[in-house]
């Protein structure tokens, strides 16, 4: 019988980390029917010769929830290989609304994941009530398979009303949130997550929802999910150190699902080695015979830093002159000499990125990617000279990089060899990209890119077998998917062809693509040749094809259930 697609003479890393093996891969009807020598016709063949074949990559901590209501693309994600995104997380959905409330969770997401008001508020319409709507709403309409969690902020909100940020619920009203979750894991909610994240505010400068929670509500609502098959737990506990008491809650909430806990994200933003403390919850669960795990960014933090000239002593005004003036006052031996002794008074009077030229990056223009240290040894310059003579002039926009994972080594070889060592740990998983959030900040949806183009083919500190398991199989076994993950027969046709040697990641660009010309970054892929999804092309050439075959992921339909050692309680 004639297969659908056949991907001959590839070197598959099947995504079990077994060593790769040239072979061909026999797609029909979305699935995986053969992989080794193939001799049947197809209506469709792919060349991979000199090409890698793996499982399309996983996802699991985007906010891709409302940005798929108008780009169906889930871009930029696909053209880095990844055919599925788990959204919802970090207690923040869009369902179930209710009434009255869609303002108050537009405005929510905005102020919390930085996402456009204006967009949200512009784009298709928030019309729907509950969360099986929601899904209604999605499904069909998708590039890559995407699934999504019911938010705790949300919920409450929805059962609670403006009572939801001031104060500890009812039996009652965490009865009725309960009842709602229920509901809503019944049409296909993934699971559950929420944050006591101390940064977390809405769009009142309030403690978001979930802040004024207690242990009884988290652990009623954790409770839930052992009544739905294929369901999980996600969880912000802090930023930074984890206190005993919520590495404990972290604990009690996944032996009460009997379901294991992702929590969101190992490192974070400290500029101290905390992250073998922030593991201790990893041990403490096992303890109890419950299941905790990190996420970890296997990238540096990328953060646009637009203003960053405009606070350094003395350069304010020249920055905002006109163009042509601008121009003309850098190359006045006075105004040179003035601006490089504000950058000499910034690097010494606490602006710590002064004194890191090579955690800087230059974001625009043909440099773009390039490290102001690295451009100024280029140059056998001073780095204050290429912030001069290069950033200024055109007001080009800058990059920090925040190694928040091991920090003390910065972005140097050995602190990639200590990251790579820590993505090897069973308490740590890879992920926490918060593709679709924050987006005029960040883009680290790419981050399949930067692992296979940096870590593995530059810095060599990681294989390709290892890196493309802990970024498909590991993901997906945590979450349940089933079929998906491997290269193997019977599975889901979701497959990623890159080319080795090229593979990499384009610095993030600005775009303004959203509705409302909304602004946001973007990265595009290099060396990702084809993404397949559902056994057909969803990106070719580095480009989306316009299929939709995407999978709207149900718990239950889509996952299995996965218990915790010690069966929960």
């Amino acid at each position: 019988m004639t297969l659908d697609l056949v991907v001959r003479r590839g070197l598959v890393a099947d995504g079990t980390a077994a060593p790769a093996r040239r072979a061909d891969v026999g797609v029909r009807d979305g699935r995986i029917v053969d992989v080794g020598d193939i001799t049947d016709d197809a209506t469709q063949t792919i060349d991979a010769d000199g090409l890698v074949v793996a499982p399309g990559f996983v996802d699991l901590h985007t906010h891709y929830d409302a940005q798929v209501l108008w780009d169906p693309g889930v871009t930029p994600s696909p053209l880095h290989g990844v055919t599925t995104v788990i959204g919802g997380n970090c207690g923040f959905s869009i369902a179930p609304l209710g009434a009255g409330n869609v303002d108050y969770i537009q405005r929510m997401m905005t102020r919390v994941e930085g996402m456009s008001l204006a967009a949200l508020q512009t784009g298709p319409a928030w019309d729907w009530d509950t969360f099986g709507d929601y899904l209604d709403r999605v499904e069909g309409h998708l590039a890559i398979n995407a699934g999504f969690l019911a938010g705790h902020s949300t919920i409450r909100r929805f059962a609670m009303g403006a009572d939801a940020t001031q104060r500890a619920a009812t039996a009652d009203e965490i009865a009725r949130m309960v009842a709602v979750l229920h509901e809503s894991l019944a049409a296909g909610a993934l699971g559950f997550s929420s944050s006591l994240g101390d940064a977390h505010t809405d769009g009142d400068g309030a403690p978001v929802p979930s802040r004024a929670a207690d242990r009884t509500e988290f652990l009623a609502l954790a409770g839930a999910l052992r009544d739905h098959d294929g369901t999980m737990l996600e969880f912000i506990p802090a930023v930074g150190e984890i206190s005993t008491e919520r590495m404990n809650l972290m604990a009690d909430m996944s032996l009460a699902a009997d379901r294991p806990l992702n929590w969101n994200l190992l490192g974070s933003l400290s500029p101290t080695e905390i992250y073998e403390q922030q593991l201790v919850a990893s041990d403490v669960a096992a303890a109890k015979g419950a299941h905790v795990v990190a996420l970890t960014l296997p990238d540096l933090m990328r953060m646009r830093a637009s203003r960053l000239l405009e606070s350094l002593p003395g350069w304010k005004d020249v920055v905002r002159l006109p163009d042509a003036e601008r121009r003309a006052a850098v190359q006045q031996p006075e105004t040179r000499a003035r601006l490089r002794a504000g950058v000499a008074d910034a690097a010494a009077n606490g602006l710590a990125a002064m004194a890191r030229f090579d955690l800087i990056e230059i974001a625009e223009g043909p440099l773009a990617g390039r490290t102001v240290d690295d451009v100024a040894r280029e140059r056998n310059v001073e780095p204050a000279d290429v912030l001069v003579d290069v950033v200024l002039p055109d007001r080009l926009a800058l990059t920090l990089i925040l190694p928040s994972l091991v920090p003390s080594l910065g972005a140097s070889q050995e602190g990639w060899a200590a990251r790579a060592a820590i993505w090897r740990d069973p308490r740590v998983l890879l992920g926490g990209s918060d593709a679709g959030a924050h987006i005029d900040l960040m883009c680290h949806g790419n981050y399949p890119s930067v692992v296979l183009g940096h870590a593995v083919r530059e810095r060599q500190v990681i294989g390709v077998e290892e890196a493309v398991h802990l970024m498909t199989d590991r993901p997906a076994r945590l979450l349940g998917l089933r079929g998906r993950g491997r290269v193997a027969t019977g599975w889901c046709a979701d497959l990623t062809i890159f080319d080795p040697e090229r593979i990499g990641s384009e610095p993030a660009e600005v775009r303004n693509d959203l509705p409302a010309g909304g602004e946001r970054l973007y990265a595009n892929a290099r060396g990702i040749e084809h993404v397949i999804v559902g056994g057909r092309t969803a990106v070719t050439g580095g480009s989306l094809t316009g299929e939709l075959a995407g999978t709207l992921l149900r718990s239950g339909r889509d996952t299995q259930t996965v218990h915790v050692p010690g069966g929960g309680t």
